[in-house]
């Protein structure tokens, strides 16, 4: 066994010296969801990675980050983003919320 770092899904790094578990893991096919809704949304109402970031009082290139999946934004910082998306684009905002949480909320009967 060696010593190694970890990231589990908390996003916490923890140092061990035992066989980690995988289901302990970040799950890296998880990652990039709010991304793709948020490229798509980008593109199909116009809005500019900048005007979203100067709205959330962000740098450009948090907004990159997510826009490229190179990171997820935290489930407080999705509200943000719908937040400002809202002030830019209503319709954007909506958009958002449905690319991201998909199909979650539609029942059988709809």
């Amino acid at each position: 066994m060696t010593s190694a770092s970890y990231s589990i899904r908390r996003k916490h790094v923890i140092s061990c010296d035992y066989i980690y578990d995988p289901m302990l893991l970040w799950d890296d096919g998880a990652m990039g969801r709010a991304g793709k809704a948020l490229r798509e949304v980008l593109t199909q109402y116009g809005i500019s990675q900048n005007s979203l970031a100067v709205k959330m009082g962000l740098q450009r290139s948090a907004i990159y980050k997510w826009y490229h999946e190179e990171r997820d934004p935290t489930a407080e910082t999705v509200v943000d983003i719908v937040e400002a998306l809202k002030n830019l684009d209503n319709e954007a905002a909506e958009a958002f919320v449905r690319y991201y949480l998909g199909s979650i909320l539609k029942s059988d009967n709809d």
